[in-house]
């Protein structure tokens, strides 16, 4: 299911065509907890072929509107609109944009779809409304919307440190991935202040990550007490795991497999349908939003 339009595709009603990649967390560490009550942390994120779908069409209204059929999520607290919104001072008085956003992600998930949405919306009407932001600029207006937007913002591979913010961009091999999604929302703020979160971890070095004989990834720090709370999670992790090493992606329920190529994920993948929201996914290391 990767995305059917090259970025900026425009169709006959005039919009113009914007991907929103999906994420794993192919590693994840917490090394400690800061004073603030932030944690340090290290992962390793890997964009996925995979995602939701915005489609974008500039006009000169001076508003932006947001049309969806998600409706998890209230409008103005979508982040979408609050990407757009925080685009405002730099555009000129009367740019506005008509946006319709195609959900294809599962909320709570750990795919990073909302990021990904607000990630989207500031590459694109940094680009339609011609304000010619750097994307060092837009990676400073995408944290403040949230922790992993960045990353979606420069579209590669990368090893992050710090809370998340530290990017240094790398490559790995661009596998093939099984995504299970339990039908269960994580309480990404419940599980990040749980005393029974392991805070200790020790660090690995970014050079773990660039070869194929290295790369023995899959630890997750959230997923022992994602499965102890959610059951759903540990039914789909137990099941996977007859198949492989089985790993949560951030702090989210979606359980994932790693394979070498689509004919062995899509022969798991039949097996799962039936249980689960089940997606397949060529990992990538440049985002077609870049």
């Amino acid at each position: 299911m990767s995305f059917e339009h090259p970025t900026g595709f425009t169709n006959e009603q005039g919009y113009s065509f914007w991907p929103a990649p999906a994420k794993l967390n192919l590693e994840l560490r917490i090394l400690g907890q800061r004073d603030d009550g932030y944690h340090e942390l290290q992962t390793l994120f890997q964009i996925l072929d995979i995602g939701d779908e915005l489609w974008i069409k500039p006009n000169d209204s001076g508003e932006v509107t947001l049309e969806s059929d998600y409706d998890e999520v209230p409008s103005d607290d979508n982040l979408v609109i609050k990407a757009a919104r925080a685009l405002l001072p730099y555009r000129k008085s009367s740019d506005g944009a008509s946006i319709k956003l195609d959900k294809k992600l599962p909320s709570g998930a750990g795919l990073g779809g909302g990021s990904s949405d607000a990630a989207t919306t500031l590459v694109a009407l940094n680009h339609l409304w011609s304000l010619g932001l750097p994307n060092e600029q837009l990676c400073e207006i995408g944290k403040n919307l949230g922790a992993d937007v960045p990353v979606f913002v420069k579209g590669k591979t990368a090893w992050a440190e710090g809370i998340g913010e530290i990017l240094t961009e790398t490559k790995v091999p661009e596998k093939w991935y099984l995504i299970v999604y339990p039908d269960v929302k994580i309480n990404t703020s419940k599980i990040f202040s749980h005393p029974a979160l392991t805070r200790d971890n020790k660090p690995i070095k970014l050079r773990a990550t660039r070869t194929e004989a290295s790369l023995e990834l899959g630890y997750n720090a959230f997923e022992p007490l994602v499965a102890k709370l959610y059951p759903e999670v540990l039914e789909a992790l137990e099941f996977l795991s007859k198949f492989g090493k089985a790993t949560l992606t951030g702090t989210g329920s979606c359980v994932f497999l790693t394979f070498d190529n689509e004919r062995e994920v899509r022969k798991i993948a039949a097996l799962c349908k039936q249980r689960w929201l089940t997606l397949t996914a060529r990992g990538i290391n440049t985002s077609p939003l870049v």
